[in-house]
Parts: structure tokens; sequence; C-alpha cells
């Protein structure tokens, strides 16, 4: 399996300059990822400390909440430093706690877009990405009105959640596409076809879920690598992905500052190539 060499940057689309660790804000929300978190004074401070210890590329969506993640991110951290990236999400209805559903109507995609510059406070997202193809809905007609916010400058890039090859290049038909976040970590390779073709091809790979460490089998070997790194499981985790492909992005997300300080911490962990195998088998 290829590993990287160690470059804690990655360049999105070319020109944004990202820290490889950065931070996923969908846990500050209610349970189930629907209604407002319970400690919003924590949820800002946690932000803060995200931007305060170097992250600089964070990712929510219209979705969590819905809408009160977004709001919440401009409440604490706006006016935003000049290199934060905040990427965003559109193309869920949410009926109530963890229930998802894609939604590719132009018109709703539409207003998510508005509705994200609004909450967010900005004249431009940095990286709108669609949450999911529709089956209903031809996904050249979804992306109508992303193309659309980008020809007006609402939308600078354009990223695919949840996607194989054939769809990457069916929405690379209507638009460039820039990054692409699919649920992959140590313990879930599913899509390990894909985090090689985004490698290839210069795109953003962003995992969701990143911190699973995988199954039991898994937990020993991941022990005994984090003694020797004095680390913790989940270090051990982020650390794997970092080395896994150079254009792997991760989000790990946590209402702890304690947990968020750890998490970032995973980039000081250098895996030796042997136990970049071990944990690979």
């Amino acid at each position: 399996m290829a590993t990287s060499t160690k470059s804690l940057t990655f360049s999105l689309g070319g020109q944004l300059e990202i820290n490889r660790l950065g931070y996923g804000a969908m846990q500050l929300t209610g349970k189930g990822v629907f209604g407002e978190v319970a400690d919003r004074e924590n949820a800002k401070k946690v932000l803060q400390a995200a931007v305060a210890g170097g992250v600089n590329f964070i990712d929510t969506a219209e979705a969590y909440g819905p809408k009160l993640n977004e709001s919440l991110i401009a409440d604490a951290l706006y006016p935003y430093k000049d290199d934060l990236v905040i990427a965003t999400k559109g193309g869920f209805n949410r009926p109530g706690p963890d229930r998802w559903t894609p939604n590719g109507d132009p018109a709703f995609i539409r207003e998510n877009i508005e509705g994200s510059l609004k909450r967010l406070k900005v004249d431009t997202i940095d990286l709108w990405q669609l949450h999911r193809f529709d089956p209903n809905v031809p996904v050249e007609e979804t992306l109508a009105p992303v193309v659309e916010a980008v020809n007006a400058g609402k939308i600078r890039y354009v990223g695919l959640s949840e996607v194989d090859i054939k769809q990457i290049e069916q929405a690379e038909k209507v638009l460039p596409i820039v990054s692409v976040q699919n649920l992959y970590n140590l313990g879930n390779r599913q899509w390990e076809e894909i985090v090689d073709y985004t490698a290839e091809r210069g795109l953003a790979f962003i995992p969701w879920f990143p911190l699973a460490s995988g199954p039991e089998a898994l937990a020993d070997k991941i022990s005994r690598i984090a003694a020797k790194h004095n680390a913790t499981t989940a270090q051990i985790a982020l650390a794997w992905l970092l080395k896994r492909a150079d254009n792997i992005l991760l989000i790990p997300g946590t209402s702890s500052i304690k947990h968020l300080e750890e998490n970032l911490a995973a980039a000081d962990i250098e895996l030796t190539d042997e136990e970049f195998e071990q944990l690979s088998k």
C-alpha cells in the first residue's frame, strides 16, 4: 500500500494552503445531529481553541442542526482569520434526529447555498460539497445552481461526498471537482480505490469518521504501537491516515478541548513504515 511523504499541508484546488489536521464541527449539535448543541458557550470555545491551535480547515453542513451549526461557527469565529477555510455541504433533508434524506432538487440546492452564505456571513463559500447524489434527480440538474453560484463568485471550489469513480467523472462533466469526502478510517477501507484515485489526480480526500480504529483484531497492534509513541489509540488512527496519502485532510470532531488538543497532537506522531504496514494488513 502506498504511503505518503509526511507533508502537513495540502493545497486545495492548487491555491488554498490547508493544514491537513482540520476540524469537523458535526458534533457541535444536539443529539442525532439535530437541534442546538447542549452547551453553546463550550462549543464556541472548542471552535476558538481549534483555530488557536493551528486549524485552518473547518467542515460543516447546512444539514447539521439543521442550519444551527453554520450559525454557531459564525458566532464563534467571525470575523474569520484570513487563512481560515470553511467547507460546508448541501443536499440533505432532515426530518428528525439521525434521519437523512438526499434532496437534489435544484431549488433546494439553491436555497441551501444562499442560506449557508447568510449563516456563515461570507460572500464566497470556500468549498461547497454535495452531500449525496439523489437517485431521483439527474446530477446535472442538481449541480446546475452550483455552477451558477460558482460563476457568480458565491462558491470558490466544489466537492462531493460518498461517491465512486463513476460519479466523480459524471460530476466533472458539469464542473471542476477538488475534493471527495467518503467514509474511511483504519478499520473501514471500503473506499481504498478512491483514496488512490484522488491522490493520483491531486484532489483532496476528506475521510469522515476518521477516529474509528477498527475491529478487535487490530486492537493489540494499535495498543502496542500507541505505547511506543506514548500516544492514544485515536492519535495512532489519525497518524495512520496522515501517512496513508498526502492528499488526505483530516476533520476529527469533538466537543472537548482536551480531545481536540490530543487530536491535533497526532500531527507530531511519525509512524515507521513497518508500523504503517502492520496496521494496514
